[in-house]
């Protein structure tokens, strides 16, 4: 328990410096898939605690780069799931392209576009229904994804054969230019009508006045929770009438409200018409102190009187505490009189009756905000009073002016409070005995409401479920695509080792002389033609077996020096001659020449023997 606690605090630090570090945060993602790419690419690089590759990513910056790769899962190509395409260019662009009358803007957002494949089949269906020129002055496509590479990638236009296979042939040479090395280049003229960028579903404010919206297998990588507020920020971009086609592992249970089906099968949606409201609040503005004395000359009077005059006792202190002004209610109240302006608060009675007042005023002068003291009792003529005492600093662009103290009288609300306790026990009362009453009906509609939130919990899991397995096929098809690359390039160096291999075997073959090769090990890898002519031990015979133990007329035990020398390094070359007897058992002398055999980086992996035999060589002079 302990450790997948460490295990998952451990992740939960990796995700958190993606986006204090690089700005991307992933804390809405599904957590089940974001760990199974995080520990895809941890594999890739061995290391298998997430705070050892944390560290690992704060050491190396280009690993950045391949995690978010992994992560952002970007499989896509044109026209995919062709039938939803279909459906498109039957339906949903004929309605878009005769709503606007004829010439108006249609704008398109395709959310998650990764390389562009899906914004530029839009662009192509368009094309097609409205005609290059009337496609360029009315279609604006945004295409948005938080992949820069991608995007980059998307910006250039540029496809190999592989990624526009599933483009029609009729739209292939009509809307792409080939070019060298079998790259496509999607049409200018198009594509100065799509708009990359890079954009957040979660965090950035959504495009609006969308006609169609393109976000298809995007939302499964997000929980329910970031899903929801995606789909609302979808639903403030759509226009009136406006559609919404998402992936074939993404549906809309919980936001019936705002999208309806189209076509379920092949996830198109239209959105609910808006209900009318106000979206925006009109400002206010205030007009200068200045003006509004200039234009009321008893401003000062009037709001002095207002002050003397209020029911509520009100005194002002200066900063340092001394009392400075104190309203008709407070003089009457208190016993206050003109005498006592000027005169400290803590010198006077009302500084600690009804209520020690010092500690509040000292915690509103600190604090900056106003303090309370709430349901006071103060004796006032044998009758008791209640009383609310509000202390408030007063400020000026965060300056101490001074300090008011209002006493609000609340007996009545106090009285009206006794009587609410009373009256809400009398309803307590009630209230259980209507409760008794209704336990019955709530047993039966928890039952019901159980077997309700059952039935959404099972759909709500058949549809993280499906998700899960789209999720899954999309990386097996990116894995899928990794190994096929791999394949090819293991078959083409297969090829080339093949080709080397066959022509190394002509030059042995071709050699007159006997030619041995040895590894660090003294094993044969090599024992050509000639020496089988010598020694007549077969290739097969000798191929593997350690060079001296080998039974031949040649006395092996002679070489063994020279070739630890030349293994050793500590020799280039040795040459010499020994006295041995052919296959035929003819005596003859050997001329044995001894070469490194050399690997990469220069290194000696073996030893070149090469054998003549100089007798034949004089007989032949």
């Amino acid at each position: 328990m302990m450790a997948q606690a460490s295990e998952h605090a451990g992740f939960e630090r990796i995700v958190e410096y993606l986006r204090q570090a690089r700005g991307f945060d992933f804390t809405a993602y599904k957590r089940t898939t974001l760990t199974r790419r995080v520990r895809k690419r941890m594999q890739a690089v061995e290391i298998a605690e997430f705070d050892a590759y944390l560290d690992f990513l704060q050491v190396h910056p280009d690993e950045f780069t391949l995690l978010f790769n992994t992560i952002l899962i970007n499989v896509t190509s044109f026209f995919r799931d062709p039938d939803v395409w279909e459906t498109m260019g039957q339906t949903v662009i004929p309605e878009l392209v005769g709503a606007r009358g004829g010439n108006g803007p249609i704008r398109v957002w395709s959310a998650g576009a990764a390389s562009g494949q899906e914004a530029y089949s839009a662009a192509m269906l368009l094309a097609e229904s409205l005609g290059v020129e009337a496609f360029r002055e009315r279609v604006k496509i945004y295409a948005t994804d938080v992949d820069e590479e991608a995007l980059a990638d998307a910006r250039r236009a540029v496809y190999d054969a592989k990624q526009i296979a599933e483009v029609p042939p009729l739209l292939l040479e009509k809307y792409f230019e080939r070019g060298n090395h079998d790259l496509y280049s999607f049409n200018r003229d198009l594509r100065r009508s799509v708009i990359f960028g890079r954009h957040d579903l979660i965090q950035d404010a959504p495009i609006s006045r969308v006609d169609l919206l393109l976000c298809r297998n995007t939302l499964m990588y997000f929980n329910s929770e970031a899903q929801g507020r995606i789909m609302a920020r979808f639903y403030f971009s759509a226009n009136p009438g406006g559609y919404l086609v998402l992936g074939r592992a993404e549906m809309l249970f919980s936001h019936a409200a705002m999208f309806q089906a189209v076509d379920l099968k092949r996830r198109v949606f239209k959105t609910v018409p808006k209900v009318n409201h106000r979206d925006r609040l009109l400002m206010i503005a205030q007009s200068d102190r200045e003006d509004l004395v200039a234009q009321y000359p008893n401003y000062t009077r009037l709001r002095d009187a207002a002050f003397e005059m209020s029911p509520d006792a009100q005194i002002v202190l200066d900063p340092s505490g001394t009392l400075v002004n104190a309203n008709a209610a407070a003089r009457r109240q208190f016993g206050i009189n003109e005498n006592d302006i000027g005169i400290p608060l803590q010198d006077l009675e009302v500084s600690y009756r009804p209520a020690e007042l010092r500690p509040s005023i000292d915690r509103a002068r600190a604090e900056r905000r106003d303090v309370w003291m709430r349901g006071i009792a103060s004796e006032q003529g044998g009758t008791t009073r209640f009383l609310d005492i509000v202390i408030v600093p007063l400020l000026d662009d965060r300056e101490l002016l001074g300090i008011r103290v209002s006493f609000y009288d609340v007996t009545p609300l106090k009285s009206l409070q006794e009587e609410l306790t009373h009256s809400k026990q009398e309803l307590e009362t009630a209230y259980e005995e209507l409760q008794s009453t209704n336990e019955e009906l709530e047993t039966t509609n928890e039952e019901l409401q159980s077997t309700v939130e059952e039935l959404e919990t099972t759909n709500e899991e058949l549809q993280s479920t499906n998700e899960e397995l789209e999720t899954m096929n999309e990386e097996l098809q990116s894995t899928n695509e990794e190994l096929q690359t791999m394949n090819d390039e293991l078959r083409n160096r297969s090829t080339e080792l093949n080709s080397s291999n066959a022509f190394l075997e002509a030059v042995f073959t071709s050699l007159r002389s006997a030619v041995v090769v040895l590894d660090r090990e003294l094993r044969v890898q090599v024992w050509n033609a000639g020496a089988l002519d010598m020694w007549g031990l077969r290739p097969d015979e000798a191929r593997g077996t350690s060079f001296f133990t080998l039974d031949i007329g040649l006395p092996v035990g002679e070489l063994h020096q020279p070739i630890r020398e030349i293994l050793l390094g500590t020799s280039a070359h040795r040459e010499l001659t020994i006295g041995a007897t052919s296959r035929k058992g003819k005596s003859i002398q050997c001329r044995v020449a001894i070469a490194p055999l050399l690997g990469t980086e220069r290194l000696v992996t073996g030893v070149i023997l090469l054998m003549e035999d100089e007798s034949a060589e004089v007989s032949a002079g």
